[in-house]
């Protein structure tokens, strides 16, 4: 879609050479929306993770469960939260055919479950709080085995190995960036082949790039595009280099960004099944398949 309400420079959506994407959203409303625009596929209730899988099936968090579901919403994979916790974060399916979950509350935890909907694998999580909304989002497993997790109230992304231990902080406290008053919490943390890692900060309406040793080496700012970034939850590094954001609290209006490195806007949806987007996959732009998000 044109980006004209960012009031910065932008492709015009009707000329050739202009940015189409088909992606999933989950958020407020959860859907597959097309190049053109329009809804392929919807599926009740707000959503908080997912990706549209190999099959094209379509795995969802929500706040209480995890449903992997046809296209025609026959449900063929699920989990339920556990009792003594709140609510459900993250949702990915891994290389092993295990779904990785995050649960809040009172025994903050990363889990695996197998097919049959079991635990098979069970880790402890460091968050640093007892505000369960806040202490973590959206946890992804790393190819060496690892888990990235972003813990909110911790201004922290951590690395977790599978025995439980740290052995990674990044910080998102910067002073460069605004010291702890910005709110830069840490949501979605994408670890990039060069092992560089991606992150939203949410109430701090940024996104940076931190190198392996935690470094900012690039961000940008919501005075950059024009206080666009209203919540920034969801982002996504797309395979040509630009960076897809999500604003979880743009309930109207542009609440989909893309930018370039040098931080011009190519790409925006106003489209009102992605309003509040917390989190999303793009899935093709201009008609070829995005890869899924890099794990390293």
């Amino acid at each position: 879609m044109a980006c004209s309400l960012s009031g910065l420079p932008c492709l015009n959506a009707d000329e050739p050479t202009a940015i189409r994407h088909s992606y999933l959203v989950m958020g407020a409303k959860t859907a597959i929306i097309n190049e053109q625009g329009t809804a392929d596929w919807e599926y009740s209730g707000g959503s908080r993770d997912g990706f549209v899988l190999p099959s094209g099936n379509v795995l969802l968090a929500f706040s209480d469960r995890v449903e992997e579901v046809t296209r025609d919403k026959k449900i063929v994979f699920s989990y339920t939260k556990s009792k003594q916790n709140r609510e459900i974060g993250t949702t990915q399916r891994l290389y092993n055919g295990n779904t990785l979950v995050t649960e809040l509350g009172n025994q903050p935890r990363l889990l695996e479950v197998n097919s049959k909907g079991e635990i098979a694998f069970d880790l402890t999580l460091q968050p640093e709080t007892d505000n369960a909304h806040m202490q973590t989002r959206m946890a992804r497993q790393l190819r060496n085995g690892n888990y990235l997790v972003p813990h909110l109230l911790a201004f922290a992304i951590k690395e977790y190995s599978p025995d439980g231990k740290v052995i990674k902080t990044m910080k998102t406290d910067f002073e460069e960036l605004g010291g702890r008053p910005a709110e830069n919490w840490p949501f979605t943390a994408i670890r990039l082949d060069n092992g560089n890692t991606v992150a939203s900060l949410t109430h701090g309406n940024k996104v940076v790039e931190l190198d392996p040793r935690g470094a900012v080496i690039w961000k940008v700012t919501n005075e950059e595009v024009n206080g666009l970034f209203k919540d920034p939850c969801g982002s996504q590094r797309l395979a040509n280099g630009n960076t897809v954001v999500g604003s979880h609290a743009a309930n109207t209006g542009i609440s989909m960004v893309e930018v370039t490195p040098e931080k011009k806007i190519v790409w925006t949806s106003e489209h009102p099944l992605a309003a509040g987007v917390h989190h999303f996959q793009i899935l093709t732009t201009n008609g070829k398949p995005e890869p899924g998000m890099p794990l390293k």
